[in-house]
């Protein structure tokens, strides 16, 4: 009877533990060192006023998930006037868009590390993306580092009669530090 017992015992913990382990998903919180830098042609600079939900473990990519958007108006140049620009409506349109968007649908594991595909919304459009990029545990948080590719024109942003000057692709990068 007391096999029997510790047989249930184990079965039942075994069960809370499968049952339960979504739960002990990593929620980690978006650090304020992060950057966000895109460059390309004719521009380039930061993004800051990240914010949103990241839940990641790697040993559990089924139930991963990042929710995060960044705030338009963020944008850095380095240059007042090109900034200005930027927010305006020939470009990122601020009033009217002011909200960068991505929300995960999957992840994978890739040769150098990890995928997450999931939607990009810029300036009205939504798209899917693949964003590759490396994960490093440390102590009390971690560290997620990506690059990738963005076509402006394939969300909209067409910008004024010299837009020709700026490429059509940026290419974005990552790096956000985060803490339980």
């Amino acid at each position: 009877m007391q096999k029997v017992l510790s047989f249930i015992g184990i079965l039942v913990a075994s069960s809370l533990t499968i049952a339960l382990s979504p739960y002990y998903m990593s929620n980690w919180n978006i650090s304020d060192d992060y950057n966000i830098r895109f460059s390309g042609r004719g521009a380039e600079g930061t993004f800051k006023g990240l914010q949103g939900t990241v839940d990641f473990d790697p040993q559990n990519l089924s139930n991963a998930r990042m929710d995060v958007q960044v705030d338009v108006k963020t944008i850095d140049t380095g240059n007042s006037t090109k900034n200005r620009h930027a927010k305006g409506d020939s470009w990122f349109d601020a009033a009217k868009y002011p909200l960068i968007k991505f929300r995960s649908k999957r992840f994978a594991r890739s040769s150098s590390g990890y995928v997450v595909t999931g939607d990009l919304t810029l300036h009205g459009t939504t798209k899917e993306v693949r964003i590759p990029f490396t994960f490093s545990e440390r102590t009390n948080g971690g560290l997620f580092e990506g690059k990738f590719n963005v076509n402006r024109e394939e969300y909209g942003i067409e910008g004024p009669l010299f837009s020709f000057t700026v490429a059509e692709e940026f290419e974005i990068e990552l790096r956000v530090p985060v803490s339980e």
